[in-house]
């Protein structure tokens, strides 16, 4: 019962966002009582902060499957980035967004565990772009992993990237595109070239 209701606020969240689902909303769509959803859940805050972590174990076992498969760096990263923006219904309702204003301390742990998920794996990524002659050899490993971690962060802002100027899946696109692009040798952007046209067919 509570993986249902789990499963079902978690979907309509990332659909319309935590500030509009109420809690007789998850109710209406699962076809139970209120009372049923409070007697595995305290309150609202503790059903989102349930849902955000199940997200959270969900995505990073994705993103270890795919760092498994030792793609070439590059096309890691939009393997993941595919992932990502899959699971999270391509952010249409910018739910990292709303976390951050109306769940700040639940924003907060996240946030943690992102860094810390994000570090270890764009650490592992520049490296092996570096094996693979992809990244340039003059490139710092841990100033790529932050600033990488700083720019995925701050591209979520609202305040600063607003929806109806840079739809999400775009802003990701653009985003990685320059990410990429400051890192790569000719090698490298060959690969980049590549992946951008695929994308575009």
């Amino acid at each position: 019962m509570k993986e249902k209701i789990r499963d079902t606020a978690t979907q309509l969240f990332l659909e319309r966002g935590f500030k509009s689902i109420t809690m007789d909303d998850i109710a209406n769509e699962i076809g139970m009582s209120k009372k049923t959803i409070y007697s595995e859940y305290e309150n609202k805050t503790s059903l989102v902060e349930d849902c955000v972590m199940a997200k959270f174990c969900v995505l990073n076992e994705g993103i270890d499957l795919i760092i498994a498969m030792e793609k070439n760096a590059i096309e890691e990263l939009y393997e993941i980035k595919r992932f990502v923006m899959s699971h999270l219904n391509n952010e249409k309702s910018s739910a990292q967004f709303q976390l951050m204003k109306y769940y700040p301390k639940i924003h907060k742990s996240l946030k943690h565990l992102q860094f810390e998920k994000m570090h270890k794996c764009v650490l592992l990524n520049v490296e092996r772009g570096l094996e693979q002659g992809l990244f340039r050899d003059n490139v710092n490993p841990e100033f790529v992993a932050r600033i990488y971690f700083s720019g995925m962060n701050t591209i979520k802002d609202q305040n600063i990237f607003p929806l109806d100027l840079f739809p999400i899946s775009e802003l990701m696109d653009s985003f990685l595109e320059y990410h990429i692009r400051g890192i790569v040798t000719l090698k490298g952007k060959a690969i980049l070239n590549n992946i951008i046209n695929s994308n575009q067919e």
